[in-house]
């Protein structure tokens, strides 16, 4: 009677071992993965999504949650205290405004890719519009706001060929200066890049200034009039950096700091490529 009390108490105490065991496999394996709070630059959307689901196929543990604005805004976010643990800015001004103000983390900020100022319309439209030059020649412009990078990138142009006057930051000038100096044509002021695009693609504007890099798959729809010169913008340099969140966890850390080194690693500079980015950047 003994013996099969012992026997009983063992393959009991055996069985529980084994149901801990099981119960911890399965607590792990539905364990909700960490979440990395990336804001990126409307014109980073596909590239960036693309990025995100190969990521996240080969680290199903972390859950990389993409928020696509200009980076004027996304800056303004940030400074506002959303949770934001990268920064994949499309102008050096937004990642310098928040680095002086001690909210990217050091030695984590690179250059990834540089742009190109493009002039669109629509296939067909018969602009009279052949570039940055003639811009007044058009009945209708689409153009983001002067915090906007691409907003401020076509000021620099207009600027640099003497359509705008000399300032030291051409992104203060509104859109009705703008609008002023190309003879007063209809401007459709718009708050990020994307919805440029959307405009021009839904015929709302007969011209608008955008990205290279958001005419991609528009081959179709889209005629790019001109591919306006660095000579005339400047570089369209994209910098990524990891931004200050007392919040995230140490795993939530650990994953951003992984996923910005894929985002810059050698690699994956094809994907940046695909999507019409220049990767020739230091």
């Amino acid at each position: 009677m003994k013996k099969t009390l012992i026997a009983t108490a063992i393959i009991s105490m055996m069985a529980m071992a084994l149901t801990a065991c099981g119960g911890g496999k399965e607590a792990a394996e539905t364990q909700e993965p960490v979440d990395v709070n990336v804001f990126i630059a409307a014109s980073l959307n596909n590239s960036m999504t693309e990025l995100k689901e190969a990521y996240e196929r080969e680290h199903p543990d972390v859950n990389i949650v993409l928020n696509a604005d200009s980076s004027g805004t996304l800056m303004t976010q940030i400074q506002e205290g959303h949770a934001c643990d990268i920064f994949f800015s499309a102008a050096q001004k937004q990642m310098d405004t928040l680095e002086e103000e001690g909210m990217v983390v050091e030695d984590t900020r690179k250059n990834v890719v540089n742009n190109q100022l493009a002039v669109v319309t629509l296939k067909d439209s018969g602009t009279k519009v052949t570039g940055i030059e003639n811009l007044g020649d058009a009945q209708s412009l689409a153009l983001a706001d002067g915090s906007v990078p691409v907003g401020k990138y076509t000021r620099q142009a207009l600027m640099n060929i003497g359509v705008l006057p000399e300032t030291d930051d051409p992104s203060v000038y509104t859109t009705a200066e703008v609008s002023e100096a190309l003879g007063g044509i209809e401007i459709s002021e718009q708050a990020n890049v994307s919805k440029v695009f959307t405009a021009v693609l839904e015929g709302a504007c007969e011209v608008g200034t955008t990205y290279v890099s958001d005419t991609y798959g528009q081959d179709e729809n889209i005629v790019i009039l001109q591919t306006v010169p660095y000579e005339i913008t400047g570089n369209v340099i994209y910098p990524i950096a990891r931004i200050q969140n007392e919040a995230a966890s140490e795993e939530e850390t650990e994953a951003a700091q992984d996923f910005l080194e894929y985002v810059t690693s050698e690699d994956n500079k094809a994907v940046f490529e695909k999507y019409l980015f220049d990767t020739n950047v230091e």
